[in-house]
């Protein structure tokens, strides 16, 4: 018997059925569920999104460079020409007892150079980022409460200064959500963990974890660019993309079936937020191999960034962000690398691994066409102080060339997304001891990061055990100033 072909062609949806075993359709499945879904979600902006006539969100995105441990201010971007000028003698007022004694005026031990058209003066050790000052906004009168490295290092994180608050990744992608499905909304890379503090600084607390930070190492070792030993678990040997498929479907029909049936199981945000994870680490495996590869970057952008795990860390940075990440942290290593309290020559050596990525970033996010999309924001938990450190414990008392922890005044820079070009905001002292024009907390500084991606920080709010928390806590004032 001849086969007789049929009188009329079939529709382009029956040859999805029919062709590669049905493949084609299952894609136009997802596409149309996805497509649906979208259309049954409520066309109104959430309740802490700005609904002011003619706002436009100038930002979607957040990269936020973290040099744990304390860079100094007056040694980086803050020049101050009293420093040198009083070098040796006591500080006007008597001494500034921190945590440790300290002595007389100690000048920088590092020459300072202008920079662009806005003349930003810049320290010898940051040379790379002095020739982006024009693209760069400096808020140089930051201040803390508290000159401890674990309370300050949660204030800049969560805005509180104990453990137990959201991170600011956290918040963010709690109110925004991610552009990309198979990626983490909120990426945090270190070289390991933990840092002084360590997860507390990117987790969720309690908001459901899937807006808690995704850790990944960019530590740089003979693997360095394998992205399967990059990224634990991302790989499985023993199962495909299918057969983990099934596995993952029997767990969600397990954990749908418990919180039907267990008593206070349909309300455990815990149990919802744990099969959200596990969605995304399987979709995970199909693009964060490819995203975490930095070979396949030119050779031209290996090299503009430099090497080493800072390096790294930004160019994967730029990646995400362009694969539709939220945000994305990076910290420089465990541990308090730029706490220098014995000798300030030291922030040569840190400086050094971050100066050149931290400018790569800047060039290569204006490459990518993302620069505008972007909020790049750097600092520390807290600045140094002017004086001198004394011994208190160190070489058996003596005097050294460091300083301490200095909470009152201090710098941080911000870039990109509706930041304003070449522009300084604020100052401190003739010292640089104290924030005294235009002071900025850290509650302002967070609240100016949502009101660019469209948040109004007052209502970005989420009520547990009898109170509506947020970023900001009861504070937080916008600084439209340096918005462009």
């Amino acid at each position: 018997m001849f086969h007789k072909p049929a009188s009329q062609p079939i529709t382009r949806r029956e040859a999805l059925c029919k062709m590669g075993a049905g493949f084609g359709m299952l894609s136009l499945a997802s596409l149309l569920g996805d497509t649906i879904a979208r259309a049954d979600a409520p066309t109104n902006k959430a309740s802490w999104m700005i609904d002011e006539p003619g706002f436009k969100p100038r930002a979607k995105h957040v990269i936020f460079l973290f040099m744990n441990g304390g860079l100094s201010q007056i040694d980086s971007f803050d020049h101050k020409p009293a420093l040198e000028k009083y070098h040796g003698q006591p500080m006007p007022g008597g001494d500034l007892a921190h945590e440790r004694k300290t002595g007389s005026i100690m000048k920088s031990p590092f020459t300072f150079k202008r920079y662009g058209q806005s003349g930003k003066e810049v320290s010898e050790i940051f040379p790379h980022l002095g020739e982006c000052v024009d693209d760069m906004c400096f808020v140089n009168s930051v201040f803390t409460e508290i000159p401890n490295h674990e309370p300050a290092l949660l204030m800049m994180n969560t805005g509180a200064n104990f453990a137990g608050r959201p991170s600011m990744g956290s918040w963010m992608t709690y109110g925004l959500g991610t552009e990309n499905k198979n990626l983490p909304g909120f990426v945090v890379l270190c070289p390991e963990v933990p840092t002084t503090v360590g997860p507390p600084l990117w987790g969720s607390a309690f908001l459901s974890a899937v807006h808690q930070g995704t850790y990944v190492s960019d530590k740089v070792e003979k693997t360095e660019f394998d992205p399967q030993k990059l990224i634990a678990n991302i790989h499985n040997e023993g199962f495909d993309l299918k057969q983990q498929r099934k596995e993952l479907d029997l767990l969600e029909q397990l954990d749908q079936l418990n919180m039907r049936t267990a008593p206070g199981a349909a309300h455990d945000g815990q149990l919802e937020a744990t099969i959200g994870a596990m969605e995304t680490a399987y979709r995970m495996q199909t693009e964060a191999p490819n995203v975490f590869d930095v070979r396949k970057e030119s050779d031209a952008v290996l090299k503009m960034y430099g090497e080493g795990s800072t390096a790294r860390g930004c160019l994967t940075a730029a990646r995400l962000i362009e694969k539709g990440v939220r945000v994305v942290q990076i910290y420089y290593a465990k541990g308090d690398p730029w706490d220098h309290h014995f000798d300030i020559e030291m922030h040569r050596k840190t400086a050094k691994d971050s100066d050149q990525p931290f400018a790569a970033l800047i060039k290569d996010l204006k490459a990518r066409g993302l620069f505008d999309d972007t909020i790049i924001v750097a600092g520390s938990e807290f600045g140094r102080t002017p004086v001198v450190e004394m011994g208190s414990g160190f070489m058996g008392g003596q005097t050294h060339n460091g300083r301490d922890h200095n909470p009152h005044g201090f710098t941080m820079w911000l870039a990109g997304g509706g930041i304003k070009k070449g522009f300084t905001y604020g100052a401190t002292d003739e010292f640089g001891w104290k924030a005294i024009d235009k002071p900025v907390h850290v509650h302002d500084i967070h609240a100016t990061i949502l009101y660019l991606l469209g948040i109004d920080h007052t209502k970005l709010t989420y009520r547990y055990s009898g109170r509506d928390y947020r970023l900001t806590d009861v504070s937080g004032n916008v600084i439209h100033d340096i918005i462009a």
